[in-house]
């Protein structure tokens, strides 16, 4: 088990996670929002990773998981793609998504309207579960930084717009 802080381009907060696998393209981690606490997954988007720290504060939170006995899963059926590829996958599995641009303070919650080239047009879910179909902005896909699921926020989210769209709310394991 590797616990790695990330130093994330234009962003100001270091982010940390568990580091389950990574390709050329991305960083697969089990988030760790603050201290020792494990909430959902974070793809990093390694060309907006401007260092990857492992100093006496990111070994003493593996020291502590292993005394904990934690265990740490793949998200299940998980497969490294392109960025629409990995939205669409969560899009598939929980039925929506979220990601982060160079704006760490806004995260975006939604599903895929319309991509046209580098132009990806969502209709975002709001934090009380409602889709805004008219919501035309268009994003640049390669300025997505993270994308991220199954932490408690993203079920909360998934929940609600489950219920506003009357679907059975199912808990990802």
């Amino acid at each position: 088990m590797r616990v790695e802080s990330f130093k994330i381009d234009f962003w100001e907060q270091l982010q940390t996670g568990v580091v389950l696998s990574e390709n050329s393209d991305w960083i697969l981690v089990k988030h760790i929002p603050a201290d020792y606490v494990l909430d959902g997954y974070k793809l990093f988007r390694k060309e907006f990773v401007l260092k990857r720290i492992n100093s006496a504060k990111e070994k003493q939170i593996e020291r502590v998981l292993k005394f904990r006995k934690i265990k740490i899963d793949m998200p299940v059926d998980f497969e490294f793609s392109d960025t629409i590829g990995v939205l669409k996958w969560s899009q598939d599995k929980f039925g929506l998504f979220e990601f982060q641009d160079e704006d760490e303070t806004e995260l975006f919650y939604g599903r895929i309207n319309v991509v046209e080239g580098n132009d990806l047009i969502i209709d975002s879910i709001d934090t009380k579960g409602k889709v805004e179909e008219a919501y035309d902005f268009p994003f640049q896909i390669d300025e997505i930084t993270t994308i991220a699921f199954q932490s408690d926020y993203f079920e909360s989210i998934r929940a609600l717009w489950m219920h506003k769209n009357k679907i059975n709310f199912k808990p990802t394991p």
